[in-house]
């Protein structure tokens, strides 16, 4: 495996999936009892932000290992949607206040700004219009008799 294969998409959708993992260290919510983190507050948003996490680390790893684009593209296009889904959640999450939260910390925010490289990067790699990693063979022509 080679990093230099990865391409400027799903680099951003890496650093996209760096954020999300960071996120579910950090609190993201301060409330009266403490801090309140992404597992205290489990709910359907969480869901969301963890299936555009894997999407994008499927989307990554696929491009790592795969040798033609059709896999890395495949992947990317299921990570559109779950990273648009996953925005939105990362949006309802930093607007509400669960469990009586008085403020919001880091990881709500990471969580955000990760769905949503996670979204641009696969949007990216859809642009992206190299149809392989390898540069195309040139064969010499054969001569003319």
């Amino acid at each position: 495996m080679n990093l230099r294969q990865l391409r400027l998409g799903e680099l951003v959708a890496l650093a996209g999936c760096v954020l999300v993992i960071v996120a579910l260290t950090r609190p993201w919510y301060q409330s009266p009892i403490g801090n309140l983190d992404v597992w205290d507050t489990f709910g359907p948003g969480a869901v969301l932000i963890l299936a555009a996490l894997c999407a994008g680390l499927a989307m990554i790893v696929s491009a790592l290992t795969e040798r033609s684009a059709a896999l890395p593209v495949a992947s990317a296009v299921w990570c559109v949607p779950l990273g648009l889904f996953a925005v939105i959640a990362g949006v309802v999450r930093v607007l509400e206040r669960p469990d009586h939260a008085s403020a919001l910390c880091a990881g709500s925010w990471l969580a955000l700004v990760g769905s949503a490289l996670i979204l641009v990067g696969a949007w990216l790699v859809l642009r992206d219009e190299r149809p392989s990693l390898y540069p195309p063979a040139h064969p010499e022509p054969r001569p003319r008799p």
